[in-house]
């Protein structure tokens, strides 16, 4: 396993937040420790041609200067230089996957809420669409999204295009209020507050039979782990094994596919990540 982080990706943002520097800088202790043999690098940069091909050259210009986004994305100072580095570590893990090798990238901020025009719910920049976008001139792309919210900026910015197919289960009715039902390439499983886990799990495994039945030569995965049944923000009951087994479904199809961290705040992310990772790469 190969995970893309870089340090500086933890020196913004509070404790206050949900969304906060533990949930990496813990993450990645927790992984070093407990995986010595896994390999570590530092993500690349991102190309402004990658990133204007997912958003305008006005959001661009927007998350680098104050004032706030919204109440859930503040500005921060250095916010837009952050964010590129996300969308840095999402690409070199994609073409770490196509390479042959598994790959997990470990950064914040977060990025599947945000639109091509918009920055929202912690996300200032869709590193998993732009990522997408960037390998679908050449081959079959899809995004398999798992995280407890929609992902309605990926879907807003894949909708239509050719090459690629988004899958998503989140719980409904739930931030941001989207994803209700599917349409063309993007395929919605919602499901409801405090579904029953065999349930939730029953409807992850037929969004990933849809990501298959895309014959996909590269998976991308938002990898969020707030549908546990203890995060602090969502009321949904999947637990640490249910999360290893989405890594062993991963393993099991055997396709490229590379990850990123997006949702997931309870203080057992640590935790829940490396199950994740661990069944995928065993």
């Amino acid at each position: 396993m190969i995970i893309l982080h870089d340090s500086q990706c933890a020196e913004y943002g509070s404790a206050m937040r949900p969304e906060q520097p533990a949930r990496v800088l813990r993450s990645a202790a927790h992984l070093q420790a407990a995986h010595p043999s896994w390999e570590w690098r530092a993500p690349g940069a991102a190309p402004e041609s990658a990133l204007l091909a997912a958003h305008s050259p006005e959001l661009l210009r927007r998350i680098a200067v104050p004032p706030d986004l919204d109440e859930d994305t503040p500005h921060f100072p250095g916010i837009a230089v952050h964010a590129r580095r996300a969308v840095g570590a999402a690409l070199s893990a994609a073409e770490l996957a196509l390479a042959g090798h598994k790959a997990f990238a470990l950064m914040r901020p977060p990025g599947h809420h945000c639109t091509r025009d918009q920055a929202m719910g912690f996300c200032y920049l869709n590193q998993i669409a732009i990522t997408a976008l960037h390998h679908a001139a050449t081959r079959r792309v899809a995004v398999w999204d798992f995280d407890a919210h929609h992902g309605n900026g990926t879907e807003d910015i894949l909708q239509g295009r050719p090459n690629l197919l988004f899958a998503s289960v989140h719980q409904s009715p739930g931030y941001p209020g989207t994803g209700q039902r599917s349409t063309g390439n993007c395929q919605n499983f919602p499901v409801a507050p405090h579904t029953p886990r065999a349930t939730h799990l029953a409807e992850l495994a037929r969004s990933w039979e849809a990501v298959l039945a895309g014959q996909p030569d590269l998976v991308l995965v938002s990898a969020g782990f707030d549908a546990y049944a203890r995060d602090p923000i969502t009321a949904l009951t999947l637990e640490r094994d249910d999360f290893a087994e989405l890594g062993r479904w991963l393993r099991a199809a055997g396709l490229p596919a590379a990850a990123v961290l997006e949702g997931g705040y309870s203080p057992d992310l640590p935790e829940l990540i490396d199950a994740f990772l661990s069944a995928w790469e065993n």
